[in-house]
């Protein structure tokens, strides 16, 4: 059975590692390409898009694909979305593995945003003149925060960005998760952080910095995530998705 995982989380990883202990599933991973240093899968690997929803139906046809499993980044909205609509173009089946959003705790300072925008918006009503600030939003989200004014940002994505933003004063931290709570405690007080943007990624790769924001009282701009349309089966481990893999390939539910 030829599983086709979009990819780019680590809960993909877990999942390509899984399928390739299972010689009885073909299994390609495909990456978006955003990150110039990905961590090999194991499988089969293509890099790339796909020329939007009709190009991925193609690319499902041309290579038999039986099924698909969206494993985005939770704010991979678009490409979500043309998975849901290549899928119902070719008529197979489309699973989603998905991640609980984090959610506010006791002692929790909060603030959320709809969206990028909105949060680089809402930094001057949470901070003041000469603030430090973590922006932990990803690489491609700076452009939105190079208006801001009177404050360092300490950015940290995986790859430097290219182009570089064009911030008055900041420091890049160039460091690929998970992240330990010892860890994020000390980088907020060496880098003297007084607040923390990101976006609501869920998961257990990056949420100790929330923990450690917890403990040290600062407040956090939470973005929260895009809307995007059901479809399918979601799972919030990829154990129980492997298990539907499995119930799909023992049955003939797969059209043909």
């Amino acid at each position: 059975m030829h599983v086709l995982i979009l990819g780019g989380t680590r809960d993909a990883m877990n999942l390509a590692a899984e399928l390739l202990a299972r010689p009885h599933f073909k299994a390609t991973y495909s990456l978006a390409g955003r990150t110039r240093r990905p961590l090999p899968s194991g499988l089969p690997t293509r890099r790339g898009g796909f020329g939007g929803p009709s190009g991925l139906a193609d690319w499902i046809k041309g290579e038999g694909v039986d099924v698909v499993v969206d494993a985005t980044h939770p704010f991979a909205a678009q490409m979500s979305e043309h998975a849901i609509q290549a899928c119902q173009a070719c008529n197979i089946p489309l699973a989603r593995l998905d991640r609980e959003p984090w959610q506010p705790q006791d002692g929790d300072l909060w603030h959320t945003a709809p969206d990028l925008a909105s949060a680089a918006a809402a930094i001057y009503d949470h901070s003041k003149s000469g603030d430090r600030i973590l922006l932990a939003t990803g690489g491609r989200s700076l452009s939105h925060f190079e208006h801001i004014k009177q404050r360092h940002f300490t950015v940290r994505c995986v790859d430097a960005p290219e182009p570089a933003p064009n911030f008055d004063d900041w420091t890049l931290l160039t460091q690929r998760g998970p992240f330990k709570l010892e860890d994020e405690r000390q980088l907020l007080r060496e880098h003297r952080i007084d607040m923390i943007v990101c976006k609501n990624s869920g998961g257990s790769a990056a949420d100790a910095k929330l923990q450690a924001a917890r403990e040290l009282g600062l407040p956090v701009l939470m973005v929260q995530r895009p809307d995007v349309r059901s479809a399918g089966q979601a799972f919030f481990h990829y154990l129980a998705l492997v298990d539907f893999l499995e119930s799909l390939h023992t049955s003939s539910a797969i059209p043909r």
